[in-house]
């Protein structure tokens, strides 16, 4: 287990460091000069050479490398160009947003995929496991926006339980903070519960299948009994593959969903950051994500040595 654990934390730190000379080269030297471009191509060369200065494009490119990290790495992001606001709030105040949605968005991804699944495999072949895999072949083609559309015209316009866009902020108090994250939830949700719900079937009929659960029967266990005593269990590996890079996701790429629903998240801040050229912000909120998806990584690989055995006695 320790061997294992040193292993992980060795590619958790390589892929970190990798991942910000990627992003350090792409958006600060790819372009050419940064400053020309967040300026535009009508820019004075005198402003030009100020906002060289102001963001210490003048030094050279190690010293500028090592101190982005640094300062990442205590905390400070820089200042945005654009907002004259220091990055770290505004990735707090946007976090707050997308980390919550996130989470259960999520949740009903599981809620949804685990039961629906589990249900297709030991029905396999019936109408209720054509039914699942029919429902799950309309969610994976049919975009996330779209079902965010029928929700906002059901819930919102129709039966008005809902509002429409918005985010009241957490200072209004939890229940409307979650009220307003409930359709955006289920919008990004749906997608995903989708594409796990097959997973989960198609890893589980895989278990069914091995010698293993063969004994199990052999031994007097019911067909109900050894799948969710010994199937289930092993057949977690892939699925948690999969929940941890869908938590990438909809952490990060929830960036259409906050334009259709008018939330203040991360991925409305990257699109905004692009859209006026501000690449103090990209970088930095890129590179936070990037980060949590190698964290998210890194959790998933601890959550294998819980449920595999092996890895924790390095068989």
């Amino acid at each position: 287990m320790i061997r294992y654990m040193i292993g992980r934390v060795t590619s958790l730190c390589l892929s970190l460091v990798v991942a910000s000379m990627v992003i350090f080269t792409v958006v600060e030297i790819v372009p050419g000069d940064p400053a020309a471009y967040m300026l535009g191509v009508n820019a004075r060369p005198d402003t030009i050479a100020a906002l060289r200065t102001e963001l210490g494009l003048d030094l050279p490119t190690a010293q500028r490398y090592v101190a982005w990290v640094t300062g990442m790495l205590q905390g400070d992001f820089g200042t945005s160009y654009t907002y004259r606001t220091p990055v770290s709030q505004m990735v707090a105040d946007r976090i707050a947003v997308s980390l919550p949605l996130a989470l259960l968005a999520l949740a009903i991804t599981v809620v949804i995929a685990f039961p629906a699944g589990i249900y297709a495999a030991s029905h396999r072949g019936r109408t209720g496991d054509l039914g699942v895999m029919g429902a799950t072949q309309l969610g994976i083609a049919v975009p996330n926006f779209w079902f965010a559309m029928i929700l906002v015209l059901i819930f919102a316009i129709k039966l008005r339980w809902v509002s429409a866009g918005g985010f009241p902020g957490w200072d209004a108090g939890l229940f409307k903070g979650l009220k307003a994250l409930i359709l955006p939830a289920f919008a990004l949700a749906l997608p995903q519960a989708a594409i796990l719900t097959r997973v989960m079937r198609s890893s589980l009929l895989d278990m069914l299948n091995e010698d293993f659960i063969r004994t199990a029967r052999a031994k007097g266990l019911s067909r109900r009994q050894a799948l969710w005593r010994h199937a289930v269990r092993n057949a977690l590996i892939p699925v948690l593959t999969i929940i941890g890079l869908q938590f990438s996701f909809l952490l990060a790429g929830g960036i259409v969903i906050e334009q259709v629903f008018f939330l203040p998240g991360m991925g409305r801040l990257i699109f905004q950051a692009i859209s006026s050229r501000d690449l103090i912000v990209v970088e930095s909120v890129v590179m936070l994500l990037i980060a949590s998806v190698i964290i998210v990584n890194f959790a998933v690989d601890l959550a294998y040595a819980a449920v595999d055995p092996r890895l924790r006695t390095g068989a």
